[in-house]
């Protein structure tokens, strides 16, 4: 059975940092490509980062220079950290593997004061 299991996000301050954790078990995270969307109230699921079998990274536009997707393949988890947050980044965030496509069950990350 694949499971991706995303640890509480949490709450954090404009301009803080956040990282999240994506631990899989069923599936070799070294052997498939990873991702991370998001999904804001209201708005449609989001493409934040994915990261390559290979190594290869990339970010969407509202994101680059900020947030950072890596891999530790001995702990077969996939992280994504997170710098300079800002309100608008307030999004339930999930983990995703490619081709098989699995999704994590998502977890909060709150962007306030």
């Amino acid at each position: 059975q694949v499971q991706l299991v995303v640890p509480g996000g949490g709450l954090v301050q404009p301009g803080g940092s956040l990282r999240l954790s994506c631990a899989g078990s069923g599936i070799a995270f070294s052997a498939n490509a990873m991702a991370w969307y998001r999904q804001a109230p209201g708005k449609e699921r989001e493409w934040v980062a994915t990261i390559s079998m290979g190594g290869w990274t990339n970010y969407g536009d509202s994101v680059k220079g900020r947030f950072t997707i890596s891999r530790d393949s001995a702990k077969n988890t996939v992280y994504l950290q997170m710098n300079s947050l800002k309100p608008e980044d307030t999004a339930v965030y999930y983990c995703r593997s490619g081709n098989p496509l699995y999704w994590g069950q998502g977890t909060q990350v709150t962007v306030s004061s």
